[in-house]
């Protein structure tokens, strides 16, 4: 079986399925000014300056919360207009095992970041603060250990991971979402290999997603429902 979505992905790109709330941690920015005191000069004609009085210590900024450990049957709801897609990549021709595009050129450069990723049209998308940087092409779970569907935070990052679980396998840029393993990860993506549930993504693709992500980003997984790109711009 090939995949051949030249229609739909020529103006487009793959257009990844969301349903349920997708919660974006806002930023918190602080700033500590410390100003130094100004060194007083005494003599025998003048009083001595004042004692400086000492800057009050810094209080540092709270960690962020650490997501709540899920299993690949506790998926959160996704609320289907909770994602605004402000613009799609435009991929031409064919998007075939091992293909992916990534262009970050015209998107903001700080930005919630949310992945996408559709089991039916096996493709995966990445954006940031609405604009589609990255697609791929996906290997994703079998039937007899399928890749679970809802949402799920970003749990840990390791770019250099092998499975506890199957053989010692090489999982390069690995990205874990659920407690009973399943991850985003580089993979050799190639049509007619499947995996134990996690998505698999080229190397290459891989690294670059590790790249833009931090802990607590979120995974939203469905099978066949697509995000409203009425609105969406298409990249040239």
């Amino acid at each position: 079986m090939r995949i051949e979505m030249a229609g739909f992905l020529k103006q487009v790109g793959p257009k990844l399925a969301i349903g349920g709330i997708v919660a974006l941690t806002g930023l918190v920015v602080f700033a500590s000014i410390d100003r130094p005191a100004l060194e007083g000069h005494a003599s025998s004609e003048t009083a001595a300056a004042p004692a400086a009085t000492p800057s009050p210590p810094s209080v540092p900024a709270p960690a962020p919360a650490k997501p709540i450990e899920r299993r690949s049957d506790q998926g959160m709801a996704v609320d289907p207009g909770a994602l605004r897609v402000k613009r799609v990549l435009k991929i031409d021709g064919p998007f075939r095992h091992g293909d992916y595009a990534w262009d970050e050129q015209g998107s903001p450069a700080t930005g919630p970041v949310i992945i996408t990723v559709d089991l039916r049209a096996q493709t995966l998308s990445v954006f940031r603060a609405g604009y589609e940087i990255g697609a791929a092409v996906i290997l994703y779970g079998a039937t007899d250990k399928p890749s679970p569907k809802g949402a799920f935070p970003i749990m840990a990052k390791q770019a250099d991971y092998f499975s506890r679980t199957y053989d010692n396998a090489p999982m390069p840029f690995a990205q874990r979402l659920t407690s009973d393993g399943v991850f985003i990860h580089g993979s050799d993506v190639q049509w007619g290999r499947g995996t134990h549930g996690c998505i698999g993504v080229p190397v290459a693709f891989a690294k670059k997603l590790f790249g833009v992500t931090k802990v607590g980003d979120m995974v939203v997984i469905t099978d066949g429902k697509m995000l409203d790109v009425s609105q969406a711009q298409v990249s040239g």
